[in-house]
């Protein structure tokens, strides 16, 4: 979630072996892979040590145990899946383009193409609403962003956020919170609001936009909006839209902001 803290990235460990301790060990996993291939090929050293190698491998590994389970084969996958994501993330960095996971979408689309689907996959539940479906899609909004449904899960993770950045939290918040009465408003089930899965994207759009400018509003707002939009454009869909809604929103913003500020003076 671009926070760059020890004690961040504790929290989300917790929460996620919290959820399911085989994504957690798969999380691990994967974060030893992609970094270790960062090592071994030689990247810069303060961008592996702050962990740019390590958050999309650390999402192939949590998603291929959500979609395919825990066999040997999804363990093998894991292991290469994030080592490729690592040398993804690289060719991005080199080349100054806000890939944000984008590494970690293609990665694992390919290999749940590759992959045969198990019977039964590894799975974190559908606990009990979390005080009404609106503080519900808040809270998961954000332990979806890591395949985790639980109330747990959703509240280590915002608060491993708030720990780097209490305003990064808010925007996350405030996001996740837009992106679920967007869903409902456009006839979304109640049942999909309250699990979050329409507003973990709009948490990464928070955050990733997250500042102290009218202009950060305005961004987040436009962001939020494209990226509901854009997952409900994807389904349904033979792959799951991970979190490639807010990779291709906040690129369009930023993008867009971009051309702007070219053509003429930025708001404030």
């Amino acid at each position: 979630m671009l926070q760059g803290n020890v004690a961040t990235g504790l929290l989300f460990l917790a929460g996620i072996t919290w959820g399911s301790p085989a994504m957690g060990l798969a999380a691990l996993l994967a974060v030893c892979c992609g970094t270790g291939t960062a090592l071994l090929l030689r990247y810069n050293k303060a961008e592996v040590e702050q962990g740019l190698y390590g958050f999309s491998a650390a999402l192939v590994g949590v998603a291929l145990v959500l979609f395919r389970g825990t066999g040997p084969e999804v363990w093998c996958a894991i292991g290469v899946g994030s080592a490729l994501a690592a040398v993804l993330q690289h060719f991005f960095i080199r080349r100054k383009i806000p890939a944000f996971t984008l590494p970690f979408v293609v990665i694992t689309w390919v290999a749940l193409t590759l992959l045969p689907a198990p019977a039964t996959a590894a799975a974190t539940g559908e606990p009990a609403l979390l005080g009404g479906v609106w503080p519900a899609a808040v809270v998961r909004g954000f332990g979806q962003v890591i395949f985790q449904a639980g109330p747990v899960p959703g509240l280590l993770f915002i608060l491993g956020v708030a720990v780097h950045s209490r305003r990064a939290a808010a925007f996350g918040l405030a996001s996740a919170l837009l992106a679920a009465l967007l869903a409902m408003a456009l006839e979304r089930p109640e049942a999909s609001v309250a699990m979050g899965l329409w507003s973990f994207n709009a948490v990464l759009c928070g955050i990733a936009l997250s500042g102290t400018g009218r202009r950060n509003i305005l961004l987040v707002l436009v962001a939020v909006t494209l990226a509901v939009g854009i997952g409900m454009g994807m389904e349904p869909g033979p792959l799951p839209q991970l979190t490639f809604p807010f990779v291709a929103a906040t690129f369009m913003v930023l993008m867009g902001e971009r051309l702007f500020g070219r053509r003429g003076p930025r708001a404030a």
